[in-house]
């Protein structure tokens, strides 16, 4: 990736993800989503449902300064979602009941009280806390779930706030966030292709790679091996970001060109993949 890429941070919060109850499966869908758009993921953690961890956390990036900052988790009803405590702390930016986020949870609970699925709509403290965002934060309306995402623009980064529920996390970011991202990410374009190699020994594609890597440094290459025996053929990984999608393109394209020259002299097959 290159340099000039908007970079990103994920802090995934939850006893639950450290615990090995839940599989963080946010992270890695943010890590491809952003790297498709042309963005560089440099930092991804897992934290519990400790104000102090998180702020600790949260303060390490906001010193190191990337263009986006996510938290997944812990924006919920509950005592232990204590998110928004953390980045109150953070940030500096005290707690309050932010009237659009109040009237979100309101028309989320009188929905689900409609269809049956809670016995009231009443706003509960429980329900308003999901509604005390920090001072200046924008709140995301949640199409799935009660807790709206927050966003906080900051001085220098822009962090954003996303449920924990999977489904809830991923309407939000294609939904009301897109907007917000494609202003960060810019019009970046990213490319990425794979190939199969006959050969099952890594060690014997390392001098190759790490050719064709020294000509094309743009270009990120990963071989990805799975096990050693007859009749294994690895997986080649090249990626790039550019100014734009055909930018990147063609890249990716020359490495892997260059590449299937070096193998084919070395007596080693080659096949194209095509997308995940």
């Amino acid at each position: 990736m290159g340099s000039s890429s908007p970079t990103a941070e994920i802090l995934a919060i939850g006893n639950e993800l450290l615990l090995g109850e839940v599989v963080d499966t946010n992270t890695s869908w943010l890590c491809r989503l952003l790297t498709r758009l042309g963005g560089r993921v440099r930092r991804a953690v897992l934290l519990p449902d400790e104000v102090e961890a998180i702020w600790a956390e949260l303060e390490g990036a906001l010193r190191r300064g990337p263009d986006l900052v996510f938290t997944t988790g812990g924006l919920g009803p509950t005592e232990d979602d204590r998110t928004l405590m953390a980045v109150a702390r953070a940030t500096g930016r005290p707690l309050e009941e932010h009237p659009q986020a109040l009237q979100m949870v309101a028309a989320r609970y009188q929905a689900l009280a409609a269809a049956g699925y809670v016995a009231s709509p009443e706003l509960t403290p429980s329900r308003r806390k999901m509604a005390l965002l920090p001072q200046g934060a924008v709140p995301l309306a949640n199409p799935i779930g009660a807790a709206p995402g927050v966003l906080l623009p900051l001085e220098q980064t822009l962090l954003i706030c996303l449920p924990g529920v999977p489904e809830e996390m991923k309407a939000i970011v294609e939904g009301p966030l897109t907007p917000y991202l494609q202003s960060r990410l810019g019009k970046a374009g990213f490319a990425e292709l794979r190939l199969l190699v006959d050969c099952g020994d890594e060690s014997r594609l390392a001098p190759l790679l790490e050719e064709v890597q020294h000509r094309w440094p743009q270009v990120y290459i990963k071989s990805q091996a799975r096990a050693f025996g007859p009749g294994i053929r690895l997986r080649i990984y090249f990626s790039a970001t550019a100014s734009t999608p055909e930018e990147a393109r063609a890249l990716v394209e020359e490495a892997r060109r260059h590449l299937e020259e070096r193998l084919a002299e070395a007596g080693i097959g080659t096949e194209m993949l095509g997308p995940d």
